[in-house]
């Protein structure tokens, strides 16, 4: 398969095709003329790159994961759970932090308007 074959067949095009090759997620060999071409299963492929992705998983640790995907990429060996298990609690830690950081802002505006609102008043008064 090609790789104007694989892109119309995935929705994914040449360029990114191409980087998940140069970061080894994904195997082609040259034919004639250099040109790319793909296994069989490379859409498969594609969708479990896609999948990972999807999922929040950058493409350093698809590589590692994606020897362990099997089926469409919606079930994962067991193999992966360790992977999986660290990424969820590092999207845990970020997200209480943005929850710590917002409510900080959220504090400082309400003050600020606060103060804002009586330094207007006491204006008005005068």
């Amino acid at each position: 398969m090609k790789i104007g074959a694989l892109s119309k067949e995935t929705g994914v095009s040449h360029r990114l095709l191409r980087y998940y090759e140069e970061q080894g997620l994904l195997t082609t060999r040259r034919g004639d003329g250099g040109h790319r071409t793909y296994d069989q299963d490379a859409p498969v492929v594609v969708r479990r790159i896609r999948t990972l992705l999807a999922a929040g998983l950058p493409t350093r640790v698809i590589k590692d994961v994606l020897p362990c995907v099997s089926g469409s990429g919606d079930a994962l060996d067991p193999c992966v759970l360790g992977h999986l298990r660290g990424r969820l609690t590092g999207l845990e830690e970020q997200l209480a932090e943005l929850q710590a950081t917002r409510d900080s802002l959220a504090a400082l505006l309400d003050v600020t308007e606060q103060a804002t609102t009586a330094r207007n008043a006491a204006h008005l008064a005068a």
